[in-house]
């Protein structure tokens, strides 16, 4: 069998005069290649023309230096790549913007660059010394100018990039519509606007900050293998320089982290990664004093112990409790946290989320917990409601457009909970049930009724489940796949109780196709609730096959 040839090295010798495998080089094309080449190894990957700036060339001479580097880079048998997408081949890239940077190199071409100094290999003390990295700050402190992390100016530009890219992420619009991407006019959507803050920044602590919300909002699209290689590629960032804000930056990473492990449903995981946060004598400071961080923690750690309450609820009733409680504390002090740092955003997550807690413990009978004992079944699901209420309340007092999808899902299902249906039922028997309809809804919201406006909340279940539907497939909102999943199912149900056993089916085959994005928990949930809950006539060809009959049902998110 052939054997694969080794990549040919390519020696880079600092030392002046510079070369290239044995021959002269010019200084500014073997000075990228070489930065190239210290951020794979030691950073995030990327060199921005920020970092060319004062080192080998200015502003008016950027394109130039650039084009000649590439030339040269051509005639050394190197591919470099250019843009934020380091995942593609530089040889399907536009050419057109490669003068824009970032640049970077494929690992197998960062695997055969060598940087040696008096030919052998340099020392990473060498290598930041020819490339100025350590110099910057010494002249900065010697001349008394300011340092990188310094404000300046410029950097208005991109604080206000990074606000339109939360502010999009508020709204829904996580990413382009994939139909068609973004029209001539429109919004950016978080994703973009992130980007484009990346090409704005100029500190380490800025690219460091684009780095941990790309990671952020790739959790939050469910693309849990993208937020990781974001996370890593932080941490490459924080590990390289002692940059401003780390330890925040540490904390949010682990919080991230534990998140992507949450969403893939590893519990243990999840818990050992927050648990371990907490123990740590930096981060535990950092989350003792900041509020944001402290609300990411508790809201996720209550999350966490939810899901494992409800999976040791019938098996081992005085551990479910325990965790249960531990869990509403735990979503007590996240919305006190969220609050003291002002975000009516983050209040609005942990109110619908402790609302929802308390109905599912009543559920599973843990209605006797401390905290719910004095509500009878009827009282609970009233604070359960009035919690999403006041979660909605609040979404209406962050410009309405920061209004999750998680809100009426859990009415939908509290809604069609409040039935005793028969397993498997007839399609008589299931449209004999009697949900609670939105009217019974707000009534039970009591003074936080008016958060249900008729334009949010139009006055069937159904409908609402379909202005949902048609804000994402519209590309005015992008839902994760869990929640687009919840929004079919819930559709589905209610259609089918009105009798239009046509819009049912359509939203039934939606959902067939869009479970396999899904973990094999969040799978199994709907499977189950397809084949216990619906009516056997319903689109029977289309269902799911049946399961063992011996299982556990539990709520995803």
């Amino acid at each position: 069998m052939p054997q694969t040839a080794a990549p040919t090295p390519l020696s880079i010798e600092l030392t002046s005069p510079q070369s290239v495998n044995g021959q002269r080089a010019a200084f500014q094309s073997l000075w990228l290649l070489a930065r190239m080449k210290h951020a794979h190894d030691a950073e995030g990957g990327l060199v921005r023309l920020a970092d060319l700036r004062g080192e080998v060339s200015d502003a008016s001479t950027l394109r130039m230096v650039v084009s000649r580097a590439f030339r040269d880079f051509k005639a050394w048998h190197i591919e470099v790549g250019w843009g934020e997408d380091t995942q593609r081949e530089p040889r399907f890239l536009n050419a057109e913007r490669r003068s824009q940077g970032p640049f970077w190199l494929p690992p197998a071409e960062a695997k055969r660059v060598r940087m040696l100094v008096g030919g052998r290999a340099a020392t990473p003390a060498e290598v930041a010394s020819f490339l100025g990295l350590r110099s910057r700050r010494a002249r900065a402190a010697a001349t008394g100018s300011p340092p990188p992390d310094a404000v300046h100016l410029q950097d208005a530009a991109f604080w206000k990039q990074l606000v339109a890219s939360q502010q999009a992420a508020r709204q829904g619009r996580l990413m382009a519509p994939v139909a068609g991407g973004s029209t001539a006019g429109s919004p950016a959507s978080a994703l973009e606007s992130i980007r484009l803050a990346g090409t704005l920044a100029t500190t380490d602590f800025q690219r460091a900050l684009v780095t941990l919300n790309e990671a952020m909002l790739w959790r939050r699209l469910g693309d849990n293998e993208q937020a990781r290689r974001r996370l890593q590629a932080l941490k490459k960032q924080r590990l390289a320089h002692h940059v401003a804000g780390n330890d925040y930056l540490g904390a949010m990473e682990c919080i991230v982290s534990a998140w992507c492990a949450y969403t893939a449903r590893d519990l243990p995981l999840a818990q050992s990664l927050l648990g371990g946060m907490a123990n740590d004598a930096a981060r535990s400071l950092v989350l003792r004093h900041h509020p944001d961080v402290r609300f990411e923690w508790c809201n996720l750690w209550a999350l966490v112990c939810r899901s494992r309450t409800l999976g040791l609820s019938a098996d081992d009733k005085p551990a479910a409790a325990t965790l249960a409680e531990e869990s509403l504390q735990r979503f007590g002090e996240a919305l006190a946290a969220a609050f003291e740092s002002h975000s009516f955003d983050a209040a609005q997550h942990v109110a619908a989320n402790m609302g929802m807690a308390a109905w599912l413990f009543d559920r599973v009978g843990l209605s006797d917990l401390p905290a719910l004992a004095h509500d009878g079944h009827a009282d609970t699901t009233r604070r359960a409601v009035q919690w999403i209420a006041f979660s909605e309340w609040l979404c209406g007092h962050t410009d309405g457009q920061g209004r999750s999808a998680w809100n009426a899902i859990y009415l939908m299902r509290i809604a069609r909970g409040h039935c005793r249906p028969e397993p498997q039922p007839t399609l008589a028997q299931f449209r004999a049930q009697k949900p609670l309809d939105p009217a019974a809804i707000s009534q039970l919201a009591g003074p936080l009724a008016d958060a249900f406006d008729t334009a949010h909340w139009p006055a069937r279940w159904v409908e609402v489940a379909q202005a949902r539907l048609a804000d994402h497939q519209a590309g005015r909102r992008r839902y994760p796949g869990l929640q687009h999943c919840s929004l079919l199912f819930e559709h589905a149900w209610y259609a089918a109780h009105a009798g239009d056993l046509k819009a049912a089916e359509q939203s039934l085959a939606s959902l067939r196709e869009a479970l396999p994005q899904l973990v094999p928990s969040d799978r199994a949930y709907f499977t189950e609730s397809w084949n216990d809950t619906l009516p056997a006539e319903l689109v029977l060809e289309a269902k799911p096959p049946r399961r063992p009959a011996a299982r556990k049902k539990t709520l995803p998110r």
